[in-house]
């Protein structure tokens, strides 16, 4: 199997698709092509994918549902319930909160935070707005892996700072601003903006 590290994230954002396939499919094998056919890619991709990850399936049999799922959750690190923080009590994060996904997909949201004295204290789907001065204090009582930033741009920077500085290294940056972070700590960014401006482009084109 290869390193980790060494798989592309577009083959790794597939493989998250086949997990979903393979989830919903009914039968107890399942052929290259049946998952190419329903992630919209062709057959040679999905065994190219696949090889990441080690040798799966039997020829004209296909994959055994259950081995193989499993098998990916394990190798994708979802085979296990991971804690995660929301900082930012603001529309965004608001709706991130309140988004049902996260739990559905093995990802608990352990603590909300935010800087606003107005938004201290009072609760989001049942979680409790905290200060931004207890995250340390949050990420190490529950072993936070994961940080979802949902603040403005001007403190996105400091916010990510903090997450570091207490241990977390895997962040999800939903500021519109390109974080500095050491080369140990994961970073992914969506800007929802960026999305409709290409978006446009591909319309008029």
């Amino acid at each position: 199997m290869a390193e980790r590290k060494s798989v592309p994230d577009p083959t790794l954002l597939r493989i998250c698709r086949y997990l979903r396939i393979l989830e919903r499919h009914g039968a107890p094998t399942i052929s290259s092509a049946a998952i190419a056919e329903a992630a919209g890619v062709n057959a040679a991709q999905v065994r190219k994918d696949l090889s990441f990850f080690g040798e799966f399936g039997q020829p004209g049999v296909g994959y055994d549902v259950k081995q193989l799922l499993s098998s990916l959750k394990k190798m994708m690190g979802l085979d296990r319930e991971r804690e995660v923080i929301v900082i930012g009590a603001g529309a965004l994060g608001s709706a991130l909160i309140n988004y049902p996904g996260f739990e559905n997909r093995g990802f608990k949201i352990v603590g909300v935070f935010d800087n606003n004295p107005a938004k201290i204290g009072h609760r989001l789907r049942g979680y409790e707005v905290m200060p931004i001065d207890r995250l340390a204090e949050v990420i190490s009582e529950h072993n936070v892996s994961i940080g979802i930033i949902a603040v403005p741009r001007q403190s996105a920077q400091d916010v990510a700072d903090a997450l570091i500085e207490a241990g977390v290294y895997g962040i999800v940056n939903f500021a519109p601003v390109t974080l500095k972070v050491p080369d140990d700590v994961v970073v992914r960014s969506v800007d929802l903006t960026l999305q409709l401006e290409t978006l446009a482009f591909h319309l008029d084109n």
